[in-house]
């Protein structure tokens, strides 16, 4: 269970430290280093909405998937502490703790950081705890995201169907490191799935205690 911990809080951590950092640092859409043109910087940007920014609309649908959220790490945390309790496996607690710590840290962004921090604009940088006062309520703030990776960009090829000439960007979303966190989580729990029912397809049926030997009563021999 310690390993667990250990696991969490260093990804919460390290995930809230360069949220913070950014925050206090970076304008809206600012992005370093200043040349767009490489295939890997850090791009400011605020979602509203889940990982790689998609989202529900409007003001109850951010507050509802915020408590989604919420439910959605009570859930998890259960889980994972019955998986230990269980004995299960490393490489599936591991993969949960993952998961866990990547929904608490854009939870603590979510429910907090609107009260936390002065609005980020394009012109100004936000402030901590500032004297008017956040630039949204509880459970109405925006998860910080910051790492983008276009490997590739151009233009996809004439033949085609539909979409032949337009642009393409791999990998387009902007991320952070509860983003990040999950996702190597799932990928790492589908892997452990996945051995355990390779371990089970490999396994030797149980042996049986032979056939079975039925032995007449003295009276009963002919």
């Amino acid at each position: 269970m310690k390993r667990v911990v250990a696991i969490i809080l260093f990804v919460l951590l390290a995930d809230q430290a360069l949220k913070v950092w950014v925050k206090l640092t970076f304008t809206i859409g600012q992005h370093v280093p200043e040349d767009p043109n490489g295939w890997y910087y850090l791009h400011f940007i605020e979602n509203e909405g889940m990982a790689f920014g998609m989202k529900l609309g409007g003001e109850y649908g951010k507050l509802a998937l915020t408590w989604l959220r919420i439910i959605a790490v009570v859930a998890i945390g259960f889980a994972l502490r019955r998986m230990v309790a269980h004995h299960a496996s490393r490489l599936q607690v591991v993969s949960v703790a993952l998961v866990l710590a990547g929904a608490l840290g854009n939870i603590i962004d979510s429910t907090f950081y609107g009260m936390l921090f002065s609005a980020s604009t394009p012109y100004e940088v936000a402030k901590l705890l500032p004297a008017e006062g956040g630039y949204a309520g509880l459970f109405h703030g925006a998860v910080v995201d910051m790492f983008h990776f276009p490997v590739w960009r151009g233009s996809l090829p004439a033949w085609m169907p539909w979409v032949g000439g337009d642009y393409f960007e791999f990998f387009q979303p902007v991320f952070n490191i509860a983003d990040a966190s999950i996702t190597v989580g799932i990928a790492l729990f589908i892997i452990a799935q996945r051995r355990i029912k390779h371990v089970r397809a490999i396994e030797p049926e149980p042996q049986g205690a032979g056939p079975e030997v039925t032995v007449a009563e003295p009276g009963e021999r002919g």
